[in-house]
């Protein structure tokens, strides 16, 4: 490294023991394009001694030849590794970097200011403690610095540095720093932050970034780095009820069988009682297994194996909670949604619903609003695009164990995935969960006309009658014996093509044949399911796409 700790030099094991024992912060840059967030972090790397003797070498000659400021040090180079990010002056994929002082070792993210790569923010914010939210002095806020504030509001960090970089473009004006700091306070009043601590720094020139500068000598708040070396970690989840999401059974020979996972909350000890949150079973813990042997106590971050007194069923994707505060247990949540994806949200259609450990299929039933990022203001929307965020509900397909995100962000969070491509279309925090009959449904029986022939297929004509509001709408032919003929009027059309659903119970595989006809006729999509009373039919409408004058979706929707 450019400066070794003497330390290091006369006894690496205790300099080890030392680092060993600091305190970790986790914290990220965010903010808008051109901010300079990858040179305010390779500014700190820099100031601390924490570049490599060879990497020096090579950022001076990258500098040299790719760098933006003619010739002298970039330091946005120490983060921006690919060469698209070099081409371009931008940053596209998170960095992560390590460094560490003499009182606290961090963990820092360098993330995209361009709004396609929110998605890729919204990873990095998603372990963080800490936001440095950095703004051009020159611009004030933007969007983006307007929606990355939202986002790290949501995803649960409660702690903003609010960095005005650039302050030497603008002679270090202390009324364009004021005027920014309150339009942002303004701005991020409904966001619930505890703490907005406001810096004027020049990140290229170091002012404000280690040591006090002699160009805002109205400014007694503190440097960013003596920021960073002096908050207050917040506790951790130890002192939660207790929840290990389980990764794996093992079961190595006859006599063994163990429950793995990491502790998400909580401590668990032997002869401590667990519940299993699917079923409500309740044991005792036996032992709790490590590859260094047994412990007498597992805290949150610990990944353990736990044997249990009694036989029970465990399975992965199962939740081991603490009886007294079990978790939530439902298929209906509520949950805030950050759509990552190029295609649209599409409501109706089945997606894998991916929480700590469990997969379960599931599908978005109803968009409650969608946020304005630069307002706050709460609209009304069909569907969700990229990098917009709504208030959604959610129909899984079996109930799972979660919490709130604010209460546990390793439980309360989970991801969506596409069935076909396997990308990852979505971010979830679960707000809460809503009762089983929450859907609008509106249930419309279809009666056989009287001394009707039983070889004669019934039609079925599918218009206002069969709307009910928003949402789903219930069409049960159960009781329908004859072979089916489908109809929709142009109302109806309108209504799936609004978001809305149809659920249709049949009565048997062959009634599926007239759906899936109608489905071809119309250009809509169907899933469907078996029941105990005979199948269960969703009837919904896609976006369709055009190609050389042909629909893209058939409409079948398998």
């Amino acid at each position: 490294m450019a400066h070794q700790s003497e330390l290091i030099e006369k006894d690496i094991l205790a300099y080890l023991k030392s680092q060993e024992e600091k305190s970790l912060l986790r914290f990220i840059t965010c903010g808008s394009v051109d901010d300079g967030k990858s040179t305010l972090i390779g500014r700190l790397l820099w100031d601390s001694k924490m570049v490599f003797e060879d990497q020096l070498a090579a950022l001076e000659a990258d500098s040299k030849k790719v760098g933006t400021q003619g010739g002298a040090i970039d330091y946005a180079l120490l983060l921006d590794g690919l060469q698209a990010e070099r081409e371009q002056g931008i940053t596209i994929d998170v960095a992560y970097r390590f460094f560490s002082t003499d009182k606290r070792k961090f963990i820092v993210a360098d993330t995209p200011g361009h709004e396609q790569y929110t998605r890729n923010m919204v990873t990095g914010a998603s372990t963080a403690q800490v936001a440095v939210i950095l703004v051009d002095a020159r611009k004030g806020l933007l969007t983006q610095t307007r929606r990355h504030s939202f986002l790290v509001s949501l995803v649960g960090i409660k702690h903003v540095v609010l960095a005005i970089n650039k302050m030497d473009l603008i002679d270090f004006d202390q009324e364009r720093f004021a005027a920014i700091v309150r339009d942002y306070q303004q701005f991020a009043a409904p966001l619930g932050l505890a703490s907005i601590t406001a810096i004027p720094l020049s990140a290229l020139n170091g002012d404000n970034m280690i040591d006090a500068s002699p160009n805002t000598p109205w400014y007694s708040g503190p440097t960013l780095l003596h920021f960073l070396e002096t908050f207050q970690v917040e506790g951790d989840n130890r002192e939660q009820p207790f929840r290990m999401p389980v990764q794996w059974v093992n079961r190595p020979h006859l006599d063994f069988r163990g429950f793995c996972g990491t502790i998400a909350a909580g401590t668990v000890r032997p002869e401590d009682e667990v519940r299993v949150a699917a079923s409500g079973r309740v044991s005792r813990v036996a032992r709790i297994v490590t590859m260094g042997g047994d412990l007498d106590e597992a805290t949150a971050g610990q990944a353990v194996t736990l044997t249990l007194a009694d036989e029970i069923d465990v399975s992965r994707g199962d939740m081991l909670t603490a009886p007294d505060a079990p978790p939530l247990h439902a298929r209906h949540p509520e949950a805030h949604l950050v759509w990552m994806h190029d295609e649209p949200l599409q409501l109706g259609q089945v997606y894998l619903v991916r929480t700590a450990t469990a997969i379960t299929p599931g599908r978005v039933t109803d968009i409650q609003y969608v946020v304005d990022v630069n307002t706050l203001e709460q609209k009304q929307a069909p569907s969700l695009g990229l990098n917009e965020i709504g208030v959604a509900r959610l129909e899984l397909d079996r109930p799972i164990a979660f919490d709130t995100y604010q209460q546990n962000r390793n439980t309360g969070s989970f991801i969506l995935i596409d069935r076909f491509s396997n990308a990852t279309v979505a971010a979830g925090m679960v707000i809460a969960t809503a009762p089983d009959n929450f859907r609008t449904t509106h249930e419309v029986k279809f009666e056989s006309e009287l001394g009707a022939s039983d070889a004669l297929p019934k039609q079925i004509v599918l218009d206002e009658s069969a709307i009910g509001g928003h949402g789903v709408s219930l069409v049960d032919l159960t009781g329908e014996e004859r072979p089916l003929v489908f109809a929709a009027e142009t109302s109806f059309l309108d209504y799936l093509g609004k978001g809305n659903r149809l659920l249709l119970r049949l009565r048997n595989l062959e009634q599926l044949a007239a759906v899936a006809q109608l489905a071809y006729e119309q250009f809509l999509s169907f899933e469907f399911d078996r029941t105990a009373d005979g199948l269960s039919v969703m009837l919904f409408k896609r976006s369709i796409k055009q190609k050389s004058g042909l629909h893209a979706d058939n409409g079948t929707g398998i």
